[in-house]
């Protein structure tokens, strides 16, 4: 396997579970339950699932009144699209 095709299933795995957690969160909200804690959420986008936590965000209309989530998941996401294009142009091959 190679470092792109690993790179590749790593952000949408991230991305998944961060969609996931979102619903689930959004799901608990809705049932007065036990919620994830914002910090996981945020966490998910810092680790590359920013496409996954805006898609669920506009998906299940959660969390888009919050600042720090309007700031920090566009923020993560644009973080990780520097990174990997800076990793493109230096990687050789």
């Amino acid at each position: 396997m190679t470092i792109w095709e690993t790179i590749l299933i790593y952000l949408c795995a991230v991305n998944f579970i961060a969609f996931i957690l979102y619903g689930r969160d959004k799901h608990k909200a809705e049932r007065h339950e036990w919620r994830i804690p914002e910090n996981t959420l945020l966490l998910f986008s810092a680790l590359g699932g920013g496409i996954g936590s805006g898609l669920a965000m506009k998906y299940y209309h959660h969390k888009t009144r919050h600042l720090k989530f309007q700031f920090f998941v566009p923020f993560f996401t644009i973080v990780w699209i520097i990174g990997l294009t800076y990793f493109i142009m230096h990687t050789k091959g």
